[in-house]
């Protein structure tokens, strides 16, 4: 009797066939489209990739093209993603904006330029180009916050569930009112450093500290923030360039503040490998609610998720 293996008939794999990469991304994010080409999504952030492609992302053609040639064989597959639009569009802009700035335009040299010859010249130390990628790429931090709160209701308000826990619409309108709070306080870090002031933590102080000695600062705020679609959710991001240590100033030859490059150094930790924090945050809040004639004391507690990373385009 033949073995369970040798029963089953290979099919022939044909050789040297590969899928053609596509040159193009066409997305669909909740209804808005967006065509992008595939080195603009490869330099995006690792955590933004995640979220736009949570099962992976898919860089060559999964249909097969027309075989007459015609026009349907260069159309562009459509990718319905679950993110926001308008947050995948300040993303584009800000690194297009970096890129830019750095590398210059057919009009106008970039900062990149006039820092060649650090290239160049560099010596076989600890800020050459090949272990330094600073000096030749420019590096953004990207900072992002998934926020769900929880909202316990007052006694004696209208709000509650029934006994399947379903919200009814007191319910619901006491969560709106708490989201739109959150959604209101856009400053970084001050959720974080009043855990801080709260737990005594050195490591989420010195974290707050390093931030903001490499390029943000400490009364910054986010530079996207949007409720999610039918979820106690918030989403947030902040952008900025890191602070290198590479000097341009006006009318002076490029120079290095070896300590900055030092520090800015420590970040490339984050290079496509992004650190995750996560903790709870409770207050409480004064909300007038709808159908309420004075404010009532509402107890929100908060769960922040943190994902530091830093891009190089």
């Amino acid at each position: 009797m033949a073995g369970i293996i040798t029963q089953v008939q290979q099919t022939p794999v044909q050789a040297n066939i590969q899928a053609p990469l596509l040159a193009r991304l066409s997305l669909d994010l909740r209804g808005r489209r967006f065509s992008v080409d595939r080195e603009t999504i490869m330099n995006l952030p690792e955590s933004v990739l995640l979220c736009l492609f949570p099962n992976g992302l898919v860089l060559s053609r999964q249909s097969a093209p027309s075989a007459d040639g015609g026009e349907n064989s260069e159309e562009e597959e459509l990718y319905g993603v679950d993110f926001d639009p308008d947050c995948f569009s300040f993303v584009l802009q800000f690194f297009r904006s970096a890129s830019d700035t750095f590398y210059g335009t057919e009009s106008a040299p970039g900062l990149y330029a006039a820092q060649q010859h650090l290239v160049d010249a560099a010596p076989a130390s600890d800020f050459a180009p090949n272990q330094n990628p600073l000096l030749s790429k420019q590096a953004i931090i990207v900072l992002r916050e998934e926020l769900e709160y929880f909202s316990i209701p007052p006694q004696g308000g209208r709000a509650a569930t029934d006994a399947h826990g379903i919200a009814n619409e007191g319910m619901l309108e006491l969560k709106r009112e708490c989201g739109q709070y959150l959604l209101d306080k856009r400053s970084i870090f001050t959720a974080l450093q009043r855990n801080v002031n709260k737990e005594n933590n050195i490591a989420e102080q010195h974290l707050i500290d390093m931030l903001c000695m490499s390029g943000f600062d400490r009364d910054d705020e986010w530079g996207f923030r949007a409720l999610e679609p039918s979820r106690c959710c918030i989403s947030s991001i902040a952008l900025v360039l890191l602070k290198t240590g590479i000097v341009h100033a006006p009318d002076k030859p490029v120079a290095i503040d070896y300590n900055q490059m030092a520090t800015a150094q420590k970040l490339l930790l984050f290079w496509r490998k992004p650190a995750r924090k996560c903790w709870w945050d409770g207050i409480e809040v004064e909300l007038t609610l709808p159908g309420d004639a004075a404010p009532r004391a509402i107890k929100l507690w908060a769960r922040r998720v943190w994902t530091l990373e830093l891009s190089l385009v």
